[in-house]
């Protein structure tokens, strides 16, 4: 065998176990987190840096929050993924869906706040947008559904977008899309910090294994 396929071959073996490790790191932190929640450590903290957020609202930062979240709430949050799945089937990529598995990933969500069972941020304590929200909070499922259901997508259209501007461009606006819906849950005061990051590494673990599936599938 060539040396440039043995290269190839060494790059492909570290890849499965560089997924491996970062899936592990990401459920420990994420257990880290579920417990100090659950035995309450963390409500200083998580108070003081949504006081600390708020603090630097304006106009323009608040109508860039609300957008960020609004493809989260129902209806849309019902219509966008089927919609994007079945794009995905016409283009001709059947294994796209595996884009519904991402999806899904909101009924994760809603068993681990049934375990929880953590109370939303309320007035006065800090400013919320929709104070008759309702639900729990622990841990986001905004946050956790769009880092693995448009984190995936992002991945998809990394793959099979063309022509490259249209492919760097749809790239960018997801991953702009995953970084914000955090401090965006925070600053119209729907959920703590802790909430948000730990989705962010519940959702990484679960992205991460779902695109090894589909790179695996798709091989």
């Amino acid at each position: 065998m060539n040396t440039p396929a043995l290269v190839r071959r060494s790059k492909d073996s570290r890849r499965p176990r560089a997924s491996e490790s970062a899936i592990a790191l990401a459920l420990t932190g994420f257990a880290a987190l579920f417990v100090a929640v659950g035995a309450n450590r963390s409500a200083a903290v998580d108070l003081a840096i949504t006081v600390k957020l708020q603090g630097w609202r304006s106009r323009r930062f608040q109508r860039l929050m609300a957008a960020t979240s609004w493809p989260g709430f129902r209806p849309q949050s019902r219509v966008i993924p089927p919609v994007v799945v079945a794009a995905w089937w016409v283009s001709g990529r059947p294994l796209a869906t595996l884009q519904l598995g991402a999806w899904g990933v909101a009924g994760l969500s809603t068993v681990v706040k049934s375990i929880v069972r953590r109370p939303r941020p309320l007035p006065p304590a800090v400013a919320v947008a929709v104070s008759s929200l309702g639900g729990t909070s622990f841990p986001s499922g905004h946050v956790l559904t769009y880092v693995v259901f448009y984190g995936f997508l992002a991945h998809l259209v990394a793959l099979h977008a063309r022509p490259t501007p249209v492919r760097r461009a749809g790239v960018a606006s997801l991953v702009g899309l995953l970084i914000l819906i955090g401090p965006s849950r925070i600053e119209e005061g729907y959920h703590w910090t802790t909430d948000v990051v730990a989705s962010y590494l519940l959702g990484l673990a679960y992205l991460l294994g779902l695109v090894r599936l589909y790179d695996h599938f798709r091989r």
